[in-house]
């Protein structure tokens, strides 16, 4: 009787110890909060690089083709897949608008050229863009729409006032709307920058910032409301946000020009071309990952890009 009670108790032992180990890891197992919007879905096989040639007048080269270029990643050569002159890929384009104190003198003529960029690149059931304010932080006036009276109403309803998150703007931009159509060869993403290029009140560095961009696939163009001859560190920062995504700065002294900026950025926006590659050799590391695309032979052209980008960590 003593042997059948023991054995009764080490076998009512043994299911509560095999009962934690069954619950125990779901109960230990620690809360991660993940955001969605950070997640960005990449063609593990294939890299897309989308870029602009241009002579050293600025003038568009649009004669290129396939076995013009180049492609070394990380310095090793790379073998085109795919070759194509872009000229009608989808936009979704960010129009992210300085609002804080320091613009507010040449704001209303900002407005009215921004009014006029959208309406000469957005093409209704084809494109889409938004507007994003940001002054002592980032705020969605008009989400990603084709209707440019509502883009239109949208940049006419913003007043000047306030510091400057311009990371978080960008951050926010990239992360929560231009990173979300897919797959992303499809979509053209540009955000048209409008900011002296200061900040003072962002909750994420200007690296975060670029990496997010980077991750999205996402060109920076610039247009510094900088009044000042000379360049500020504010141009700096536009400078190198631009060059790193294969944007480009523009510096209009009047507020003439502005306009003009505006439509450079549109025409470069239709003279693009993109090559697709695959990785050899393939890396599902997570890093960062430096890109060079050249014209064979031509020293004279010059190639504005994306310098790399972030590898899927598998």
């Amino acid at each position: 009787m003593r042997a059948f009670f023991f054995l009764t108790a080490m076998a009512l032992c043994c299911a509560a110890v095999h009962a934690q180990q069954v619950v125990a890891p779901a109960a230990q197992k620690p809360e991660v909060v993940e955001d969605p919007g950070t997640r960005i879905i990449l063609d593990v096989t294939r890299v897309n690089m989308l870029f602009t040639v241009t002579d050293k007048k600025g003038r568009f080269v649009t004669d290129l083709t396939k076995d013009d270029f180049q492609v070394f990643e990380n310095k090793t050569p790379q073998t085109i897949a795919e070759f194509t002159a872009e000229t009608d890929l989808p936009l979704r384009l960010g129009i992210l608008i300085d609002t804080s104190n320091s613009i507010r003198e040449r704001f209303k003529f900002e407005q009215e050229a921004a009014i006029s960029f959208i309406n000469s690149v957005v093409r209704y059931g084809h494109d889409k863009a938004m507007v994003v304010s940001f002054d002592t932080s980032a705020e969605l006036v008009a989400d990603l729409i084709d209707d440019t009276e509502k883009l239109q109403a949208a940049i006419r309803s913003l007043r000047p006032g306030g510091g400057t998150a311009l990371y978080d703007a960008i951050y926010f931009a990239c992360r929560d709307k231009l990173a979300k159509d897919q797959p992303r060869h499809k979509f053209r993403r540009a955000i048209v920058l409008v900011s002296d290029g200061d900040d003072n009140q962002s909750q994420v560095s200007r690296d975060q910032a670029l990496e997010m961009a980077q991750k999205a696939d996402v060109v920076i163009y610039a247009i510094s409301t900088n009044v000042i001859r000379g360049e500020t560190e504010g141009d700096k920062i536009l400078k190198y946000l631009t060059a790193e995504t294969g944007g480009q700065a523009f510096f209009p002294f009047k507020v003439e020009d502005l306009e003009q900026s505006f439509e450079n950025i549109a025409n470069e926006l239709r003279h693009q071309y993109n090559v697709f590659y695959r990785p050899e050799p393939l890396k599902t590391d997570g890093l960062y990952h430096t890109v060079d695309l050249k014209v064979k032979g031509r020293k004279d052209l010059v190639v504005r890009c994306r310098k790399g980008y972030y590898a899927p960590k598998l």
